[in-house]
């Protein structure tokens, strides 16, 4: 049998003989390890998370003309979309607004794309269906009540302008189109105050000249990150000016900051508790083989013999509980991912080592002052029974 294969044996056998003492010691190590774990991976996936959760309170970043003189269209925007990562871009909504006539009152309508208004805009709550043709339009909850429209109910949209010349008769040109309502949107905001046709439908009425006036973007990354895609954008594109919708990026920095304050405390808290818990288990250890220890200093033992056994006994049992920890760990994360943003987190395989690692240090650093205590101990007055 080898040395350290002897050695190995020696501290195992000794965990055995005291397993009351080192399960309780184990199991702290072992919680320790599973919070450790767990709020780790939470720490490193909350910025997602919360960046999908902050996207259903609407779009993060606007794009506006740079000037009164600036126009912009489609094709203006796919060229300021190429400088955001196309994976972060969750979805991009433009609007072009027009005053329109419905029964004779001016009301304001918005074009838009209604695939890219519901990734931008999910929060909105339709009563009814999404618009999915053209001849399909939504009614802002204001509106339908004050143009007393519902469900179902079709009528005609005029469009003209003070550019629309009179023909001979004096009568001036105007464009319409018939629209059915499809759905009433309810978002206790301004949106109720609009109503939204597809953008097709309001080019068409209005003789189709391609502008936009606004175009809103979800994209899921971190304020620092918007800042950037900001900064590129109106270099590169002269036409447009980005702006952050600073409502949601602000809050998500914010909430995000305090939730990562949070998870640093409370690791490190239970980290202490950690120590504390070995560090007493040890302690007791040591108490009860003070006769043990005495004896074999009496028979040559070196305080070095001594301090690898206990350390030995120590950095095994921080082993075995962080790797039980990062296990137990990543299913306390999953569970807590499911139950608070309702979807789930991927493993990180570096965190295994890292926990395992951290479990090691903590319960080495738990055992210093016990293992310092024993080669303290006098064999003279220990085999005295003093």
């Amino acid at each position: 049998m080898t040395k350290r294969r002897f050695f190995f044996r020696m501290i195992t056998s000794s965990l055995v003989r005291r397993r009351s003492r080192m399960l309780v010691a184990l199991l702290a190590i072992a919680v320790g390890a599973t919070i450790l774990s767990g709020l780790v991976t939470i720490y490193y996936d909350v910025p997602r998370q919360m960046g999908a959760q902050f996207r259903n309170y609407g779009a993060n970043m606007i794009f506006l003309a740079s000037g009164n003189d600036a126009r912009f269209d489609m094709d203006t925007v796919n060229e300021a979309l190429s400088y955001i990562d196309g994976g972060e871009l969750v979805g991009v909504a433009p609007y072009r607004y027009e005053t329109v006539l419905i029964h004779e009152q001016p009301i304001v309508a918005a074009g838009t794309d209604f695939s890219g208004a519901r990734t931008t805009s999910p929060y909105w709550y339709i009563d009814g269906q999404w618009p999915e043709r053209s001849g399909e339009m939504l009614l802002g909850k204001e509106e339908a009540e004050f143009l007393g429209l519902g469900l179902g109910d079709s009528f005609t949209v005029i469009w003209s302008t003070e550019e629309d010349a009179a023909d001979e008769t004096g009568v001036t040109e105007q464009r319409t189109l018939d629209m059915t309502v499809t759905g009433i949107l309810e978002t206790g905001g301004s949106e109720e105050a609009y109503v939204y046709m597809s953008l097709e439908d309001l080019e068409a009425l209005s003789g189709g000249s391609g502008r936009l006036d606004v175009v809103e973007l979800s994209v899921s990354a971190s304020r620092e990150e918007l800042d950037r895609f900001a900064g590129l954008i109106g270099t590169a594109v002269p036409d447009i000016a980005p702006r952050l919708v600073k409502r949601v990026t602000e809050s998500e920095s914010t909430v995000l900051s305090k939730l990562r304050s949070l998870v640093f405390l409370v690791t490190a808290v239970v980290l202490i508790l950690t120590m504390i818990c070995v560090a007493t288990t040890m302690t007791a250890v040591v108490t009860e083989r003070r006769r043990e220890i005495g004896l074999r200093k009496a028979l040559g033992a070196s305080d070095g013999g001594i301090i690898r056994e206990f350390m030995g006994e120590g950095l095994l049992l921080g082993f075995v509980g962080g790797l039980a920890g990062a296990g137990l760990g990543f299913a306390f994360a999953q569970y807590v991912s499911i139950n608070v943003f309702s979807s789930s987190i991927s493993f990180q395989g570096w965190l295994l080592p890292v926990t395992v690692a951290a479990s090691v240090l903590v319960t080495g650093l738990a055992c210093l002052l016990p293992v310092r205590s024993a080669t303290e101990i006098d064999p003279a007055l220990v085999l005295k029974g003093e």
